[in-house]
């Protein structure tokens, strides 16, 4: 039994805001960002403006989203997996409203997870192996959503000016065709744990009083030792799927930074033409990140039903994980 992607679906608000505003921003605090944005690939980024909306509604209208493209109903959907670092409730979990908004049948099984940024390819990887494991569940919606620009400094060039909003839903289904999940490595180094933070002093000493946690904690830190994971990570996938680089249809990276994806394409010798980019429209959207890119990919036709398909992301800590799926 194989684990497919039937549909996928993503959500923004409205407003997008280009680099000019930033640039400005940080032209009145004395610090001159231009070649920062460019580095990390920026041009637009959606933003949310609307005090109604938050992660938990993105969520929702991706959901919508997607079950309509499925031609699917909330009661259709066996398990039920909401990713977010940017929760609007820690109980219930932000799945029940989730669940709640689609109408969903009393036996899914529903839950909150969270992996920051890699947050979203976790869940889709762990709802995978789960459903092969599990042949009551013949369908999962997966939703990552993260209302990034709600934590960030407005005196932080590096999260302030990176991160855009939005969300992203997929539909997974068993078949028996030759398609889906097939793979997935992780690398974890916990040294750096410290590096990228919220609540900045923890959640007992916020809400006691005794520190304040509005914003990120970014500490700024050298990224170039994971570049170590990742290519350990590809070769581990290649070798035991018995694989090349140029096998892979399309490449679904995260998209916080074009110099690191440059920098993986450089190592591994990746074609322009695997390569889908959409940083510089969305900016980086967190844990949804890799499935903005496959839905613009299927969107604009480059992605296209039985292509091998290399999911790459990283979350803070850091955690990365690398997920092979065919299309």
């Amino acid at each position: 039994m194989n684990i497919k992607i039937k549909e996928v679906g993503i959500y923004h608000p409205k407003t997008s805001v280009n680099n000019d505003f930033y640039i400005d921003h940080f032209q009145k605090q004395g610090k001159d960002i231009s070649r920062f944005v460019q580095h990390m690939g920026r041009k637009d980024r959606y933003i949310n403006k609307n005090k109604d909306e938050n992660a938990l509604t993105m969520a929702v209208e991706a959901a919508k989203t997607v079950l309509g493209k499925a031609e699917m109903m909330g009661k259709d959907i066996d398990m039920l997996v909401f990713s977010t670092q940017t929760p609007e409730y820690t109980f219930p979990t932000n799945a029940m409203f989730l669940h709640n908004a689609i109408e969903g049948d009393k036996h899914t099984i529903v839950m909150d997870s969270n992996a920051n940024c890699a947050g979203m390819t976790v869940a889709v990887e762990q709802a995978s192996r789960y459903m092969k494991a599990n042949p009551n569940v013949k369908t999962a919606l997966i939703v990552g959503s993260d209302y990034n620009s709600l934590l960030c400094d407005p005196e932080d060039e590096i999260t302030y000016s990176n991160y855009g909003d939005a969300a992203a839903a997929v539909i997974l289904e068993t078949t028996q065709e030759d398609a889906g999940f097939i793979d997935s490595v992780y690398a974890v180094d916990s040294k750096s744990r410290n590096n990228i933070v919220y609540p900045e002093q923890g959640l007992a000493n916020t809400l006691r009083g005794e520190a304040s946690g509005k914003y990120i904690k970014w500490i700024p830190f050298d990224g170039s030792e994971s570049m170590n994971h990742v290519m350990e990570s590809f070769e581990t996938i290649f070798e035991r799927n018995n694989l090349t680089k140029a096998d892979i249809d399309t490449y679904c990276f995260s998209q916080f930074s074009l110099a690191t994806i440059k920098e993986i394409q450089e190592r591994f010798n990746i074609d322009n033409k695997q390569i889908v980019y959409v940083g510089d429209r969305f900016g980086y959207t967190g844990t949804s990140s890799p499935f903005i890119v496959l839905h613009e990919g299927i969107k604009s036709g480059k992605i296209k039903r039985g292509d091998y398909l290399l999911f790459w992301t990283i979350g803070a800590g850091y955690q990365i994980i690398t997920m092979l799926f065919k299309y």
